[in-house]
């Protein structure tokens, strides 16, 4: 991988992303105390604290002057000492003058506000999937002039083929604007670069949604499918893994409507700027439901969009076309 541009921000994202993930696959491994709970009843672990605890503070030091965006704050932390203990214990691991200060003001860090220039992370993009024992990624993107120009995709469980099953190897997708999409081992060397499937046609495409229909319109994404005349079932997998199958080629489509039981959702930030410039990289197009481009600028929700396609780029008009119709009907 050579970049022209924007280096030094892809070097550091590719090792924070990698360090983190493994952070993540050993608490995964050793950890059999329950979750805690954020005030919207989402759950949270020791691996969402650790991870962005240890990446928002190497990137404090490394770029001073650039905010972090993150997930997660230290409120619900402080109130469990036992788990800020684990969080602590596990960060001097890697970072030995962690102490339980530090660990609150890294967390922290990820707590800033949208400028010209600014990172989004999400520690843990699919919590739900890491405790099932099922697909997360550790997401991490460098914004500028809103647009996401660095991303990192670290995903512990999904192998280097991209193929949307447990593997035990583990991958990174890093990308950076204008020089592609590239795969390689989560541990070792050796690269690949992405590129999205040939599919041209609905009958034979491959569509991604979520493990959770909570996420979702189950119904509304049913007569989606039907009138693309889709003949194979979803693949149901958890995070921003989606758009790393996307990119690789393994899957052609991803519909994300809004959920039936929050028809105000708003897209987070942290949720969509990494997979959305690693499938762009690899020559496919990520739109909201009415084909504009997705606005990052807002802050942490996109306020400006509606839903989501991601797309090998090939099947993106006809399922725009589709969609859209279907929502009118639904709203008529």
């Amino acid at each position: 991988m050579i970049w022209d541009h924007h280096a030094r921000e892809a070097e550091f994202a590719l090792h924070a992303v990698r360090a983190a993930a493994g952070l993540c696959r050993d608490v995964r491994r050793d950890t059999r105390k329950a979750p805690l709970r954020k005030a919207d009843s989402s759950p949270v672990t020791v691996a969402d604290y650790a991870s962005q605890a240890l990446i928002a503070g190497w990137l404090a030091e490394q770029f001073p002057l650039d905010p972090l965006v993150a997930e997660e704050d230290s409120r619900t932390l402080e109130a469990d000492p036992g788990t800020l203990d684990q969080v602590v214990e596990r960060l001097r691991q890697l970072r030995p003058e962690a102490d339980a200060a530090r660990v609150r003001a890294w967390v922290d860090h990820g707590g800033a506000s949208v400028g010209d220039r600014f990172w989004a992370l999400d520690p843990i993009d699919g919590t739900k999937g890491f405790l099932r024992g099922d697909q997360y990624v550790v997401a991490l993107a460098l914004i500028e002039a809103g647009q996401a120009v660095v991303a990192a995709l670290a995903a512990p469980s999904l192998g280097v083929d991209l193929l949307p099953r447990a593997a035990e190897d583990g991958c990174v997708v890093i990308a950076v604007r204008g020089a592609g999409s590239w795969v390689v081992p989560l541990k070792g060397s050796g690269e690949r670069r992405l590129r999205v499937s040939g599919c041209e046609a609905p009958l034979g495409a491959r569509l991604l949604c979520s493990v959770e229909d909570d996420h979702t319109d189950p119904e509304q994404l049913a007569r989606i499918t039907r009138r693309l005349g889709m003949a194979t079932r979803p693949i149901r997998l958890d995070s921003q893994a989606k758009y790393m199958v996307i990119a690789g080629g393994q899957a052609d489509l991803l519909i994300r409507l809004l959920p039936k039981r929050q028809p105000s959702y708003k897209e987070k930030l942290w949720d969509v700027a990494a997979g959305l410039l690693v499938v762009e990289e690899a020559g496919g197009r990520v739109t909201d439901l009415a084909g504009r481009p997705l606005d990052l600028t807002p802050g942490r929700e996109l306020t400006r969009n509606h839903g989501s396609l991601i797309s090998n780029g090939l099947l993106h008009e006809t399922a725009l076309t589709v969609i859209q119709s279907v929502l009118n009907e639904g709203a008529a």
